[in-house]
């Protein structure tokens, strides 16, 4: 991309090219004649939080310390309401967002899911309304936790539930790190399982969980060791096994997601 340098004094521009790279918009910039080349990779390009996030972002947050259960981690931003990340994926002909949960709005619709047999299966968390609704509001209340509902265009399918690790259960079985970040999902509606819809949330979801704090260099994930079709579809996107582990209710892989592999592998859905 180039821009006219319209008699710009070289001061000028040199001002211009720092601030754009110091926010992260271009890589770097060429003069050529009286244009600007500007550079940018696609790895800067979609490290850009701008776009996409719609609520500020958890990398505002300044590095503080607390304990939790005897783990020292930052402090952790609360967690905004409404609508958080969006993106349209053009594969799929529908916009991709997350929205923090709202009691009101969707305990019903959580509940719902959560009687399904084969989300029952793997969550085993059966029960009623005002159960799911305690659990979601639990849930809200727990700095270390952002629950949230995926859409595509106005319709809801699925439940992502973030975690900081380094405060989560799962911080004791690996070295886990201050912006470590983890995710237990559930898709409710089936509709949103074909491949080319699986790629697209998946895309949005593992984007947001980067986007949010560029201080994030992990994305971790505990599933089941018998959820085999989730695990290797995790690989397939670019995570890997670290090991297996035991938590007192199941066994589990431990998969991690580099930062780098994540942003230098990505494609549009």
């Amino acid at each position: 991309m180039s821009v006219p340098l319209g008699g710009a004094e070289p001061a000028a521009v040199a001002s211009y090219v720092g601030r754009a790279v110091r926010e992260g918009v271009i890589d770097g910039a060429q003069v050529a004649g009286d244009r600007l080349r500007l550079t940018s990779s696609r790895a800067t390009f979609w490290q850009n939080p701008r776009p996409w996030l719609k609520a500020p972002a958890s990398g505002g947050m300044p590095l503080r310390y607390a304990i939790t259960n005897g783990h020292r981690h930052p402090v952790r931003p609360p967690s905004p309401a409404g609508e958080i990340y969006a993106r349209t994926m053009p594969q799929v002909g529908m916009t991709f967002s997350l929205r923090t949960v709202d009691i009101d709005e969707h305990a019903q619709l959580f509940s719902d899911w959560m009687n399904l047999d084969r989300v029952a299966h793997f969550w085993d968390q059966r029960g009623t309304r005002d159960e799911h609704a305690a659990y979601l509001a639990e849930r809200l209340a727990d700095p270390h936790m952002h629950p949230m509902i995926g859409y595509f265009d106005d319709t809801p399918f699925g439940y992502f539930e973030f975690y900081w690790a380094k405060e989560d259960r799962l911080a004791p079985f690996y070295d886990a790190h201050d912006y470590d970040r983890g995710l237990h999902l559930l898709i409710g509606d089936s509709r949103f399982q074909s491949a080319g819809k699986l790629h697209a949330w998946w895309s949005g979801v593992l984007h947001y969980m980067f986007v949010d704090e560029p201080r994030t260099q992990r994305l971790v994930g505990e599933p089941r060791v018998d959820h085999v079709r989730h695990i290797a579809y995790m690989h397939r996107l670019g995570f890997y096994t670290l090991k297996e582990f035991d938590f007192p209710h199941k066994r589990a892989a431990l998969t991690v997601m580099e930062r780098e592999t994540f942003f230098d592998t990505f494609r549009l859905p």
